[in-house]
Formats: structure tokens, C-alpha cells, sequence
């Protein structure tokens, strides 16, 4: 027991990104940094008083402390954009272990097991043609076709994959691991535009799913895995439908276009062009350099948008179903849901 809620504090700290000194002196002389640093290697167990103090000042529910430890991650491949500091790091990792961790209970108490199955797991992954043919072959396992996929985190969730947005420094893209050894988990950063969401999801799905040649070093699967998501979102015979197999100039207004019926950045898209061949290497690199001076191309503000939802609603949907069969109750529901009762109450419409 003391083990146990030991763990719990000192993820909830991490989560919260606080040093011993800094938890400490948030609780006003209550307990000192000595004494929380017993409690997180279960050498002292705190009493009820330190337990709620905890919680307020970790902004979690004193259950929180209390929760079995059920979720292991590993082998995150972790996708930033530049480095982030280590304790943002961690961080980042304690809220996927939480959510992963209140995703799994609730499955739990509905009695779902997760099957996954990787349709490519046999196809070796040396090259740039490895990944158009991994690609292929998942659109037909999967039944996709090659028309624009309406809503990837859908897609993943029906898939089995645990999608889990979080609120995160505008470093950090996303991620994807495994829970417990089996379960595909991705992570993306809830805060960024629909076709980032939706690039930075089927690249970390190209993490899970694609099986890298082992001579591969960790830049060049990086870049693999951005052929992976251009082809998930833009299949290349449907590129070659919309631009033709070479162009020697393309509008701003077919990119936009493109952009706007399949949910791909203007910038993937030329990325995928010059991939493809479509233009050469040298109009690619104008095209970049005319990015790069031009502030609102850059973040494509103005220039078009993709009207389709991208979040993650199966969490959800399984906590409503449970709450209507009254297979677990209000408050455990609003516990995680990560929520007070009250907020929940106000949210959950009964019939």
C-alpha cells in the first residue's frame, strides 16, 4: 500500500512538473521535501490531512493516490519538434500513463478486451518504395480506398489504437508506444490545426505499425515515417489523379484545394510532389524558400482549411454507456473522467 500511493505521488508531482523543494514549499511547511521524498519510496505513509493537501496542490482527486498502478508504456518513439526540457519530458509521459491508465479501467468495467492486429507486420521497411508498398497494402487491408479518410483518429480508435490528445507545449507533436506490451496507444498534442493532427497521427501510426529494417538509423525512420503519413493522407495514384504525373509549376489554388478535401498542409503536399516526382527537387526547394518569406504561408493562415473533426470520441462514448447502464456510478465516471461530479452532472444527459 505504501508502495503504492508512494508511485502515485511522485507521478502526480511529475505530472505537475515540480521539484520535492517546490511541492513542498507549495504546501506551506505542512511536510517537508524530506518527507515527501520518504512517502515516493514508500518508506513513510502520509495520513489523510497530507493525502488532501497533496491532491490540492497536485490538482488531482485524493483517489488519484489510492489507484492501482495498471500501465506500463514502452517503446515510445517520442517526435518533437526541437528539445524540450526533461521535466516536460516526464510530464508529458505521466499524463499519457494517466489517461491510458482511466482508459483501460473503463474498459475494464465494460469487460472489453483489445485486439489489435497489424496488417504489415511482415513486410521489412528498408526504403521510400518499402513504405508506398506498406501503404498499399494497409488501404486494401483495411479497406480504405484511396479517397480522403474522413476522420483519422476515428479510423485509428475503430482500429483498435488508444488516440489520447493532450494538452502540451507547442514542442511536442506526438507519440506512440505500447501499453502493458500490446496495447497501441498514439499520442498528438490536442492544441494544433486539423491537418497537423491528422499528419502527426498517421506518422506515429507509421512508428506502430511499419517494421524497420534494424541497419536503419533514427533519423532516416523519421523521415520513412513522413512518407508513411503523406501516403496515408494522399495515396499516390490519387496524387497523380489530382496534379498529374509531372508539373512544372502548381497554383496555390490546386494546393489549397488538395488541402481542403483531404486534410493534408499545402507543405505536405509539395513534400509529397517532389517524393513522387511530380516536380523536381529544384522547384521544390523555391517553393520552400518562398515559405520561409512569407510568415502567413508558413502557418498557412488564409489558405484554405480542412473542415473535418479530428478528436478522440471513444473514451468518451464507452464512459456515457457505462454511466447510462449504470454499470458504474456518477462519481466514478466524473473520477475518469478526470472531471468534478458537478461538471459531469451538467455534461451527461440521461433519456
Amino acid at each position: 500500500m505504501k508502495s503504492n500511493v508512494g508511485n502515485r505521488i511522485k507521478s502526480a508531482r511529475i505530472l505537475a512538473g515540480k521539484s520535492l523543494r517546490e511541492l513542498s514549499a507549495q504546501l506551506d511547511g505542512i511536510v517537508s521535501h524530506t518527507a515527501i521524498n520518504k512517502y515516493e519510496k514508500g518508506l513513510l505513509m502520509p495520513d489523510g490531512e497530507v493525502l488532501i493537501a497533496l491532491s490540492k496542490a497536485l490538482d488531482v482527486k485524493t483517489d488519484y493516490f489510492l489507484r492501482p498502478l495498471i500501465v506500463k508504456i514502452s517503446q515510445i518513439e517520442f517526435r518533437k519538434k526541437n528539445n524540450l526540457p526533461i521535466k516536460k519530458i516526464n510530464s508529458i509521459k505521466e499524463s499519457i500513463i494517466d489517461n491510458v491508465e482511466r482508459y483501460i479501467e473503463l474498459e475494464g468495467f465494460l469487460n472489453l478486451e483489445t485486439s489489435f492486429n497489424n496488417p504489415i507486420s511482415e513486410l521489412k521497411i528498408s526504403g521510400t518504395n518499402d513504405v508506398e508498398n506498406a501503404v498499399e497494402h494497409l488501404l486494401e487491408a483495411w479497406d480504405i480506398g484511396i479517397n480522403a479518410i474522413p476522420n483519422v483518429i476515428k479510423l485509428l480508435e475503430d482500429k483498435e489504437i488508444k488516440v489520447v490528445e493532450i494538452e502540451a507545449d507547442d514542442k511536442f507533436d506526438g507519440l506512440s508506444g505500447r501499453a502493458n506490451g500490446n496495447i497501441p496507444i498514439i499520442v498528438i498534442n490536442k492544441k494544433f490545426p486539423v491537418e497537423r493532427k491528422r499528419f502527426t497521427a498517421t506518422h506515429e501510426l507509421g512508428h506502430l505499425l511499419m517494421n524497420f529494417n534494424p541497419n536503419i538509423n533514427h533519423k532516416e525512420i523519421e523521415k520513412l515515417c513522413h512518407r508513411f503519413a503523406g501516403a496515408m493522407l494522399l495515396p499516390k495514384e490519387t496524387l497523380f489523379n489530382e496534379l498529374g504525373n509531372k508539373r512544372t509549376s502548381i497554383s496555390l489554388n490546386e494546393l489549397i484545394f488538395i488541402k481542403e478535401s483531404y486534410g493534408i498542409s499545402i507543405q505536405a503536399i509539395m513534400a509529397r510532389a517532389k517524393d513522387l516526382e511530380i516536380i523536381s527537387n529544384d522547384q521544390y526547394v523555391r517553393f520552400r524558400i518562398k515559405v520561409n518569406q512569407n510568415e502567413n504561408l508558413k502557418k498557412e493562415i488564409g489558405f484554405g482549411e480542412f473542415k473535418g473533426n479530428e478528436h478522440s470520441t471513444r473514451f468518451k462514448q464507452l464512459l456515457y454507456s457505462a454511466t447510462a447502464e449504470e454499470i458504474i456510478s456518477m462519481s466514478k465516471a466524473a473520477s475518469l473522467s478526470n472531471i468534478k461530479l458537478a461538471e459531469f452532472r451538467d455534461e451527461f444527459m440521461a433519456i
